[in-house]
């Protein structure tokens, strides 16, 4: 009885040592920003987005040199301007100085939203040769390390998947 007991443990413990040693979780990790500012179609999308933010840049400096203007001969003239003219033109500088500042704000809110439709199909790119990578590698994880989230990933359980995933962005570069 005792002989079947131990044996009976034995078994159990190298069948618990084989599961634990199939069971051994393997991550990828990769720097996704850093990965990400490589691909061609990134500096693409940043070339159009300096492009258009010189546009908007163009255009506000456009605006200042207006308020500018009109803001010297306001006071050039505030001297000689009656009470009407002089509130009209008060005015028309609140107005010009208002008009400017949408345009700032609009213009910025504009640029992200730009920024963030130009960078999705690039984005989707990245994550989807990323998953391809996690299913081909057998990985539990694939860590983005460019969070700094992580302050230890063990290396025993973890390897760089960046190279891998350099491949699968670019098959014809092998």
């Amino acid at each position: 009885m005792m002989k079947r007991t131990l044996l009976l443990i034995a078994v159990l413990l190298s069948t618990l040592t084989a599961a634990q040693a199939q069971t051994t979780i393997k991550y990828g990790t990769v720097n996704v920003d850093s990965l990400l500012r490589t691909l061609p179609d990134y500096a693409q999308a940043e070339e159009q987005m300096a492009r258009l933010r010189k546009q908007y840049e163009a255009e506000t400096d456009y605006n200042d040199r207006a308020f500018r203007r009109q803001y010297a001969e306001f006071l050039e003239g505030q001297q000689t301007f009656t009470p009407n003219i002089l509130q009209k033109r008060q005015a028309d500088l609140q107005q010009s100085l208002e008009r400017g500042m949408a345009f700032r704000q609009q213009a910025d809110s504009l640029l992200q939203a730009t920024h963030v439709q130009l960078l999705r199909p690039v984005k989707a790119r990245l994550a989807a040769a990323i998953k391809a990578v996690g299913l081909e590698h057998g990985y539990e994880y694939i860590i983005d390390t460019s969070k700094e989230v992580y302050p230890f990933i063990h290396p025993t359980v973890a390897e760089d998947a960046t190279r891998f995933i350099i491949e699968k962005l670019n098959p014809h570069a092998n």
